[in-house]
């Protein structure tokens, strides 16, 4: 094939566990330009598709940027928090979903002549790769699910958080008593009734590698 393809994926689990980097690094291995969607944070639809020509506003949605910018017709597309994505109405008082944006880019037949709002020409989008995150099943659309590979995903183990500590500390180049400073909050009794994530080992290591660049005093 010309390409990678591969099925529609959602990856279901809690937050900072780090499903949008495993997408990010699928992206960086498999050699193909990556765009991404917070489907909360802006008006996720227009922002997938784009809008229509003849809107004060209209614009090419992302992904069509990102393939013509890049020159690629396989981009891989993170869509963030789908579950969370809300209803969109037009001046003209239009209902528009996330999930009607994207259902025709899903399926392959109809993706292979997909028509451009803005540049209202048809594009061979099913060359796309698609992999949406979700903090819970909750709230996703039947018709969405359907159509994916839903992956339930776990919780990272307190073993699994001190591992990628280690090793994160260790290629930022901390010094060993800073780093064994942060490995030593694992032992402790606190951090088992705790909800870490990747996000807070993170936050702990910028924490220790700033304090670790301070000047020391006599």
């Amino acid at each position: 094939m010309p390409g990678a393809r591969f099925a529609p994926l959602i990856l279901v689990g809690s937050p900072g566990i780090g499903k949008s980097y495993w997408a990010r690094r699928l992206a960086h291995h498999l050699s193909v330009p990556t765009t991404k969607i917070d489907a909360t944070g802006e008006p996720a639809t227009f922002a997938l598709v784009g809008s229509q020509r003849g809107w004060s506003s209209a614009h090419p949605g992302k992904v069509m940027k990102t393939i013509l910018q890049e020159r690629h017709g396989g981009p891989l597309v993170i869509l963030d928090e789908v579950e969370k994505a809300r209803e969109t109405y037009s001046t003209r008082g239009s209902r528009h979903t996330l999930t009607d944006a994207l259902l025709p880019l899903l399926e392959r037949m109809t993706a292979a002549s997909w028509e451009c709002p803005f540049f209202q020409i048809k594009f061979d989008m099913s060359w796309i790769n698609w992999v949406m995150t979700a903090n819970s099943r909750q709230g996703l659309p039947e018709p969405l699910q359907s159509r994916c590979i839903v992956l339930d995903l776990p919780d990272l183990t307190l073993e699994q958080l001190r591992g990628f500590a280690c090793s994160e500390g260790r290629r930022r180049g901390l010094p060993e008593p800073a780093l064994a400073a942060v490995l030593d909050i694992f032992e402790g009794d606190a951090v088992a009734n705790a909800r870490l994530s990747l996000r807070m080992v993170s936050r702990m290591l910028d924490r220790a590698e700033m304090l670790a660049q301070l000047p020391m005093l006599n």
